[in-house]
């Protein structure tokens, strides 16, 4: 079995979206994917998209993928590597593609001068939570995570709330 790992192009864009679709299914939220193949192709690919994504492979069949971007930590003064999405076929895991892929993603962060690699999980996610702590990754339990989306941002943004 070979494992491999490379930079996304736009010909993933389909198989990105069908990872982001199954992903969402695992998460109970299908229902809030509206992306579609082109909108994945004109986000992710854009000359001046914020993200990046990573195909991985075994034996040439992808099996997961990940989207990353950097963002910045004004206490560090350094940039940092946000992992957005992280995701593995069920009947391809425990084969060690997840973890090579986090390693990939971690390399990436040090190479990039990172002080930080952060992603967030859900809180009832248990085998994913079993599975970072393995490899010596932290919980933050002291921040809370905020979204304004939708309806909600527009209205803001727009001085009506």
């Amino acid at each position: 079995m070979s494992i491999d790992i490379r930079a996304a192009t736009p010909a993933d864009a389909g198989q990105i979206l069908a990872f982001i679709t199954e992903l969402a299914i695992y998460e109970k939220a299908e229902h809030q994917v509206s992306a579609n193949v082109a909108d994945i192709e004109q986000s992710l690919f854009a000359a001046d998209s914020p993200a990046r994504g990573l195909i991985c492979s075994l034996d040439g069949q992808p099996i997961g993928f990940a989207v990353y971007f950097f963002n910045y930590s004004t206490w560090l003064g350094r940039k940092g590597l946000y992992l957005e999405d992280l995701y593995i076929s069920p009947q391809q895991r425990g084969a060690g593609a997840g973890k090579q892929l986090l390693r990939h993603l971690a390399k990436i962060a040090c190479d990039s001068g990172c002080g930080r690699f952060e992603w967030s999980v859900l809180d009832w996610n248990e085998p994913a939570i079993k599975f970072y702590k393995s490899l010596g990754a932290a919980p933050q339990d002291e921040w809370i995570r905020y979204r304004m989306d939708g309806a909600t941002l527009q209205k803001f943004a727009h001085g009506d709330r």
